[in-house]
């Protein structure tokens, strides 16, 4: 049964676009929310809206099956994820997830992890309740390269460097795309330190290349994650992200944002307007169909018949 739950007061004074408003309760991308309009799922007013572009002040909007609040503030933490954890809410084993890792205070806003570091990995992992963002980071179009460092019991050869730099097959069938792989230094007992970045999104990718190659790895960690660095940044502990690095990380993934995003215990306020890297492909078919209504004009002669065309 779907349920259907309204919002008052969702948007403030200021005129807002109604696209906007849906995004910026948290509840999807201003993409996802043209989809939602356009499929007719909501209301303004009681009234079902199919106009994205609508602007509205104090209405009531109502989106079936989900709940909206009302503009939300953005939060934006990075963790040195700590092996033994796993990058879920809730895990249903009852393992440590790594919203454990936070403090107390922090644990109470609706935090969400970006991306996925196996149990047994560490190192980089961002957390946020920017749902737009969130989604950005995680799609294949803007997948920014992910920099880990790799701790190995033997030292791979020439060939084996070679084989994850040209792109391997895995032995599921799966593709890779040429992995940057670079030795940091020989350790003692013929261990080795590798740098590896990697380009795609592919579940336990370097766990998976080792397996292959028969290299052993003995700790895997996430050091940079497009221009995010995990620093000096201890085990197991948090830390805001800076405008700096907020505003580099938008830029990477086409979030050209205005928000006047002002850091106050980790909140960045939703102001102003995103730009939107393209409409979705919903949204490329309503305007096509406008744009072909809006220039269709009658013709000359319509309802006449059409003369004998005569031979000469």
């Amino acid at each position: 049964m779907t349920v259907t739950k309204n919002i008052h007061n969702a948007v403030s004074s200021t005129e807002i676009r109604l696209n906007k408003a849906i995004a910026a309760a948290g509840l999807c991308s201003r993409r996802k929310a043209d989809d939602l309009i356009l499929q007719g799922m909501v209301q303004v007013d009681g009234m079902v809206e199919t106009n994205p572009g609508r602007r509205i002040t104090s209405e009531t909007i109502t989106v079936l099956g989900k709940h909206l609040q009302k503009p939300q503030d953005f939060y934006y933490y990075l963790l040195h994820k700590p092996v033994h954890t796993v990058c879920t809410v809730y895990d249903p084993q009852g393992r440590p997830t790594v919203l454990d890792c936070l403090p107390e205070t922090v644990r109470k806003i609706r935090l969400y992890p970006v991306g996925r570091l196996d149990y047994f990995s560490e190192g980089l992992l961002l957390l946020t309740n920017d749902g737009e963002l969130a989604q950005r980071l995680t799609h294949p179009r803007y997948h920014l390269p992910k920099t880990y460092e790799v701790l190995l019991r033997e030292s791979p050869s020439p060939t084996d460097l070679a084989t994850m730099r040209q792109g391997m097959t895995l032995t599921e069938g799966e593709k890779l795309l040429p992995v940057t792989v670079d030795v940091i230094r020989a350790l003692p007992q013929g261990r080795c330190l590798l740098r590896m970045i990697l380009r795609q999104g592919v579940n336990r990718q370097i766990r998976r290349m080792c397996r292959d190659l028969e290299l052993t790895v003995l700790r895997l960690r996430r050091v940079a994650q497009g221009p995010l660095q995990l620093g000096s940044l201890a085990y197991g502990q948090t830390r805001v992200l800076s405008s700096q690095e907020l505003s580099a990380l938008k830029e990477e993934v086409g979030l050209l944002s205005c928000r006047n995003d002002k850091n106050v215990h980790a909140c960045h306020a939703v102001k102003g307007d995103k730009t939107e890297a393209g409409p979705s492909p919903v949204m490329k078919k309503a305007r096509l169909d406008y744009s072909k209504q809006k220039c269709r004009k009658p013709l000359k002669n319509a309802g006449k018949e059409k003369e004998p065309r005569v031979q000469k």
